[in-house]
């Protein structure tokens, strides 16, 4: 019976080899632009900026030490890490399928036969697998195995039992080639969260610092707005302008102050919106990003490279193709339940009725059992389910040429928008210096006379436009370059390779 069972297994392992049903995986092939649409800004020479620490690449340590904390202390970094292990015991778990399992189990056992059994008893008590009794209670007993009725049988046994599912068809190759993409699609879902949350910490931030340029240039036109308040007063008194050109620029001055606190109170819910995102109560930062940082002067050029890096670098197109990957596998995991299931199931144990005499070799019983199973009707269940895991595959090739796609957008469209903004933001910045010089030649000519407040007050308001236009297209080219960096899949580390040898 052991030759049997070893030479039913040595077959089983040559099979094991040669069988695997369902569809292979070959990785999909996506027709890319050669190049990006929009135009791109070449970097000045000697300018490198490293994607994976994009954010450095803006000269704000307050920025870098903000990305660095989120990277590490954020819930959505600590629940996509808790992902990918989870993947990985899942492995795990798909590597067992299709190995043999082996168990110990022991185990004593008495039985009391009745006193009106009759000799029935005798054979109910080796059908039940002992090798022996010992009696007791009324009846005689026999070291033999002989039971009598009204007497007792005691039985020990220790032993081990093994069982093998032999996986003849490939169904559990398959399992762990789908649970092998799963832990690669969670690893790369893991770097698409830093990807992610780093471009929301500095988009957050660069909304914060907008905020509190604005509240800069506000105070700044007050202190001019105070000065012509100054100038008002001081030539009314002299009767060369009328006293309502006081109460007029006193009203300019309340109105321009009533700009403040909503801008402040929006500072304070960016405040809060950073500490989330670094995994902290939302007033934990209050007291290091209240006051302004460092100028934010420089603006990176992004290194947008070419479309098909894009499928290499991006993480959520490479989580993508490995979810195509698993479900690709899944459909052979549900074909092989098409095919018979063959199992080989031996038992092994000392089986005595005394202690004594257990561990001994009479006591040896040896139990082997091969068994198939054939699916004969099943109502169509197994072959619907086949069904369910092609669609599952065909959505998911959707949902990687959707990605795929969608990458291609997330490059355009912010490489559209830094373009325009750039011009823009020139135009802009000759808007201010145009509308400075105004405002300093009306509040001449106003000291003089020659102009009424109205033009001041015009040629103020001008200036504050403008100047606020400046600060709100500053902070939209960081952003949009933020976004730049965030398509391109900036924000994580190539793993360093383990060196061999």
């Amino acid at each position: 019976m052991t030759r049997s069972l070893f030479s039913l297994a040595l077959l089983g392992s040559t099979l094991l080899a040669g069988c695997t049903v369902g569809p292979n995986y070959t990785a999909p092939k996506l027709a890319v632009p050669p190049a990006f649409a929009e135009r791109q800004l070449a970097p000045a020479p000697g300018a490198q900026v490293d994607p994976a620490r994009w954010w450095a690449a803006f000269g704000d340590p307050q920025l870098d030490s903000l990305v660095d904390r989120a990277l590490k202390d954020s819930p959505d970094i600590a629940i996509a890490a808790s992902r990918v292990r989870q993947a990985r015991l899942q492995e795990v778990s798909a590597r067992a399928v299709g190995k043999p399992t082996l168990d110990a189990a022991g185990n004593v056992s008495h039985i009391e036969f009745s006193k009106n059994a009759g000799l029935a008893s005798i054979a109910r008590a080796f059908s039940g697998g002992s090798g022996g009794g010992t009696g007791s209670g009324n009846g005689a007993g026999s070291s033999t195995g002989f039971a009598l009725p009204g007497s007792g049988i005691t039985t020990f046994s220790a032993g081990f039992d093994a069982s093998w599912e032999l996986d003849l068809f490939g169904g559990g190759r398959r399992g762990v080639e789908a649970a092998g993409a799963r832990v690669e699609a969670a690893e790369w879902t893991r770097r698409d969260a830093a990807v992610t949350l780093a471009a929301e910490v500095a988009q957050a931030y660069f909304a914060l610092r907008l905020g509190q340029e604005q509240i800069a240039v506000i105070q700044s036109e007050l202190v001019s707005q105070q000065r012509s308040l100054d100038i008002a007063g001081n030539i009314a008194r002299v009767g060369l302008v009328p006293s309502i050109d006081v109460t007029r620029q006193r009203g300019s001055i309340t109105s321009t102050q009533a700009r403040l606190e909503p801008i402040r109170a929006d500072v304070r819910v960016r405040i809060h919106a950073l500490g989330i995102l670094l995994g902290v109560e939302p007033e934990t930062l209050d007291g290091e990003l209240t006051r302004p940082g460092v100028p934010l002067v420089v603006l990176p050029v992004v290194p947008a490279g070419l479309p098909s890096d894009l499928l290499r670098r991006r993480p959520d197109v490479r989580a993508a193709e490995r979810q195509l990957a698993a479900s690709t596998a899944d459909i052979g995991v549900a074909v092989a339940d098409l095919y018979p299931k063959f199992n080989l199931t031996g038992i092994a144990q000392l089986l005595s009725t005394s202690l004594a005499t257990l561990v001994a070799g009479n006591s040896v019983q040896l139990t082997g059992t091969s068994a198939v199973q054939f699916p004969l009707l099943d109502w169509g269940r197994r072959k619907t389910t086949i069904g369910i895991r092609k669609e599952d595959r065909e959505q998911a090739y959707l949902q990687y040429r959707t990605t795929v796609l969608g990458a291609l957008r997330d490059v355009e469209d912010p490489l559209a928008r830094i373009d325009a903004e750039r011009a823009r933001n020139a135009a802009l910045q000759r808007a201010v210096a145009d509308a400075q010089s105004t405002a300093r030649s009306v509040e001449a000519q106003y000291r003089t006379g020659f102009v009424t407040q109205t033009s001041l007050l015009d040629a103020q308001v001008s200036v504050l436009t403008a100047r606020e236009q400046l600060a709100a297209s500053n902070a939209q080219l960081r952003q949009d370059t933020a976004a730049l960096f965030k398509a391109i899949g900036g924000g994580w580390e190539e793993p360093v390779p383990t060196p061999t040898g």
